[in-house]
């Protein structure tokens, strides 16, 4: 049995959204962690601060949500902050790439912060993330420009090419048409 899927495993949840299309690109299915120490003022989601609020889920019941949507292209963990529960995060995270679906994740602390504490958990959940959306939001810098984020100071990092270049690069979106032709006259 995989990781993911062992029974009794549970994250603490604000709530749930299964067919978002604001929390990254596509359908996706958002699960809203439940607990933020940073508690940026005017955040979007405060009633996800409180670590004691919300409710448990059972990661089985998360991942029946992936199961229940074909059209899922994939999974964001907001919150509150899904850092605060890294390892059941990272269980799901993985779960949704096991289907492959893409994940996005995002959090308050900066990826340099995160490799440098050095969690195995949140290094984990970082492992299992696609696109980390990071930094604290910024009132002062909130931006209906910035596409999938809140502030023009959080970063879309494209986790897979950042490993594989060494450096952080910033994810684009896709060019739709790139895949058409014009045919010539």
């Amino acid at each position: 049995m995989k990781e993911s899927q062992k029974e009794g495993r549970a994250v603490r949840i604000a709530n749930t959204i299964s067919d978002s299309i604001v929390d990254g690109p596509g359908l996706r299915l958002t699960v809203f962690a439940q607990g933020c120490p940073h508690r940026c003022p005017d955040c979007h989601n405060p009633e996800t601060h409180d670590p004691a609020g919300g409710r448990e889920a059972e990661l089985a019941e998360l991942i029946a949500l992936l199961d229940a949507n074909p059209l899922l292209q994939g999974l964001t963990l907001s919150g509150g902050d899904p850092f605060l529960q890294a390892a059941e995060c990272a269980a799901l995270a993985r779960a949704a790439r096991d289907r492959g679906l893409d994940v996005w994740t995002y959090t308050g602390w900066t990826y340099e912060q995160l490799l440098t504490e050095g969690d195995p958990d949140r290094l984990a959940l970082l492992d299992a993330t696609d696109v980390l959306v990071d930094g604290p939001f910024v009132a002062a810098r909130k931006s209906y420009a910035a596409l999938f984020r809140g502030s023009d100071n959080q970063r879309l990092i494209d986790l897979r090419k950042t490993e594989r270049e060494g450096r952080v690069v910033l994810w684009t979106r896709p060019d739709p048409l790139a895949h058409f032709t014009v045919p010539e006259s």
